[in-house]
């Protein structure tokens, strides 16, 4: 009984760490900017499949959630008067082989099956997260606010690359909504351990949490 207790215990721990550790890297490097255009960027998962995977669906249904909720109601009558709201959902993800892009089986999938009509455009030449955000730079440079989303630990990786890469825009960084308390919970400390490993190349000054 007291086994099982202690199993119980350490589960339940270990589900709390991994939580709080997903909702502390959501909230790490990025700031308060605000303005009109936005971009939503959605990093691609190796996806050798004919359409998107689990992971890629689930990226892309948080992306389209990360756009801000007036800008979905409001697009259309914004677009038809003076332009007020843009929002751009960036897909980045190169081909794994000789397959479609992950940006293009990402972006099929909000189209065909998510239904998403909105501003949508393709990098797909990356095969790194560095790669990512550095080919993704020239969609971002007159837009006012960016939100990176993917698995948090991997998104606050491609924060910190911005950063590196282009302190300037990297100032334009918001929160994404890729973190919701019990999404991949079971799986989830599994997960946490992998981002820590992945963010061991991260300097101290890149793992603060945003104040």
């Amino acid at each position: 009984m007291r086994r099982r207790t202690g199993l119980a215990m350490a589960g339940v721990a270990a589900l709390a760490w991994s939580e709080w550790l997903n909702w502390r890297w959501s909230r790490t490097l990025v700031g308060n900017s605000e303005g009109a255009v936005e971009a939503v960027v959605v990093l691609g998962f190796q996806n050798p499949q004919a359409t998107a995977n689990v992971v890629n669906r689930w990226r892309v249904r948080a992306g389209l959630r990360s756009i801000t909720a007036d800008r979905v109601n409001e697009s259309a009558t914004d677009s038809a008067t003076d332009g007020a709201h843009d929002t751009r959902v960036i897909f980045s993800g190169g081909a794994t082989g000789s397959g479609a892009s992950e940006a293009q089986l990402m972006a099929d999938y909000a189209k065909s099956v998510l239904e998403f009509d909105g501003t949508v455009l393709l990098e797909d030449q990356s095969t790194t997260t560095w790669e990512n955000i550095t080919n993704v730079i020239p969609l971002l440079e007159d837009v006012d606010h960016i939100k990176i989303v993917s698995q948090p630990a991997h998104a606050l990786k491609a924060r910190a690359y911005l950063r590196r890469q282009r302190p300037d825009l990297a100032a334009r960084l918001v929160r994404a909504d890729d973190y919701r308390p019990g999404e991949w919970i079971v799986v989830k400390p599994l997960l946490a351990v992998y981002g820590l490993w992945k963010l061991r190349v991260l300097k101290p000054d890149e793992q603060k949490i945003s104040p």
